[in-house]
C-alpha cells in the first residue's frame, strides 16, 4: 500500500530547490571572485560550510565516526571541495555563470571515466556512447572560445586571448576531480554516512586551501556585495545544499538526485541572463544540449536497462 501523494511527491520541491540553489552559486561566486581572488574565494566558502555542517555533525552524534575515517575524508575534501571550487572560482573570472554551469554538467561523464579507468566498472555499450558524445560537445563549445584576439600586450593579453580556454580547462579539471573522488569514495569510504563526509571534506578543504589564501589574500579590502555573496555561497550554496543533497537521496534515490545536474545550468543560465545582463546564445545552448544528453546516457539515466 502506497503512502499519501504528498509524501512520495515532497521531494520534487526539494529538488526545484536545490538546482535553484546551486544554479546561484555560480553568480554567487562571480559577484565574490572579481574582489576576493579564486583561492580566497575557495578557501573562505569551504571554511564557513564547515562552520554551518559541524554543528549538524554533533547534534547527529557522528564526530566519532570523522575521527575514525579523517584522513581518508580530509583527502576527498581536497578532491571534490578545494581544487574543484578554486578552479570554478578562476574560470568565472572568464567564463560567463552559465557556460561554467554547462561544463560542471560533466560531472557524471567523468565519474563513469574514473569508474572505468580506476575501478573497471566499465560501462555498458549505450553509456560509452554517452561517454562519447558528451565529450564531443565538450570539444564543440570550447572551440567557440579558444584563441580569441586580444587587444593588449604582454600578461594582460595572454589572458584575455586564452583566459576563456583556461576557464574552460579549469571547469573540465574540477569536473575531473569530482569524478575521481566519487571513486575514491566508493572504495575506501562506502558505508560511511554522507554528513560525515561531507562536513569532513570542507573540513579537509579548508585546512588545505588556509596557507594559499592567507598568501594570495587581496591588498584592497573587498566591498560589502562580495562579501555577502561569498557568506551566501558558502552557507546556503554549500553548507544547506549538502543538506537538502542527502535529503534528497533518502527521499528520491540516488539515481533521481542525480539528475539535479541537469537542472543546475537552466538555473544558472536565468540568473546570469537577469542579474549579469549576460548572452544566451544558440551555440551555447546547442552544445549544452548535446553534453546533457550524453550525460544522461553515460549515467544510465536513458537507454536500454539492464
Amino acid at each position: 500500500m502506497s503512502g499519501p501523494p504528498h509524501a512520495s511527491r515532497s521531494w520534487v520541491v526539494e529538488f526545484v530547490l536545490l538546482g535553484a540553489i546551486w544554479g546561484s552559486s555560480f553568480l554567487f561566486t562571480k559577484l565574490a571572485v572579481g574582489e576576493f581572488g579564486a583561492v580566497p574565494t575557495a578557501g573562505l566558502r569551504v571554511a564557513i560550510a564547515s562552520l554551518c555542517l559541524l554543528p549538524l555533525l554533533w547534534i547527529q552524534g557522528q564526530v566519532p565516526a570523522l575521527r575514525r575515517h579523517w584522513k581518508a575524508v580530509f583527502l576527498v575534501g581536497v578532491l571534490n571541495s578545494g581544487l574543484p571550487f578554486a578552479c570554478f572560482a578562476f574560470a568565472l573570472l572568464y567564463l560567463t555563470t552559465g557556460l561554467s554551469a554547462i561544463l560542471n554538467a560533466t560531472v557524471p561523464l567523468f565519474g563513469a571515466l574514473v569508474a572505468w579507468v580506476w575501478l573497471k566498472d566499465r560501462p555498458a555499450g549505450s553509456r560509452i556512447v554517452g561517454l562519447v558524445i558528451g565529450f564531443a560537445g565538450v570539444v564543440l563549445l570550447a572551440s567557440d572560445k579558444a584563441g580569441i584576439k586580444a587587444t593588449a600586450t604582454g600578461p594582460a593579453g595572454f589572458l584575455q586571448a586564452w583566459g576563456p580556454t583556461l576557464g574552460i580547462g579549469a571547469c573540465l579539471l574540477a569536473t575531473l576531480c569530482y569524478g575521481i573522488a566519487a571513486s575514491y569514495t566508493k572504495r575506501y569510504l562506502g558505508g560511511l554516512p554522507s554528513l560525515v563526509t561531507a562536513t569532513g571534506s570542507q573540513l579537509g578543504a579548508t585546512l588545505a586551501l588556509a596557507l594559499p589564501t592567507v598568501a594570495l589574500w587581496p591588498a584592497q579590502t573587498p566591498g560589502l556585495k562580495a562579501c555577502l555573496a561569498l557568506v551566501f555561497v558558502g552557507v546556503v550554496c554549500t553548507g544547506l545544499a549538502y543538506v537538502l543533497y542527502f535529503r534528497l537521496i533518502e527521499a528520491a534515490g540516488p539515481a533521481r538526485a542525480l539528475t539535479v545536474t541537469f537542472v543546475v545550468p537552466v538555473f544558472a543560465l536565468f540568473y546570469g541572463s537577469l542579474f549579469l545582463g549576460e548572452t544566451i546564445t544558440p551555440w551555447m545552448v546547442g552544445c549544452g544540449l548535446v553534453i546533457l544528453l550524453g550525460t544522461s546516457l553515460s549515467a544510465g539515466l536513458i537507454g536500454p536497462r539492464r
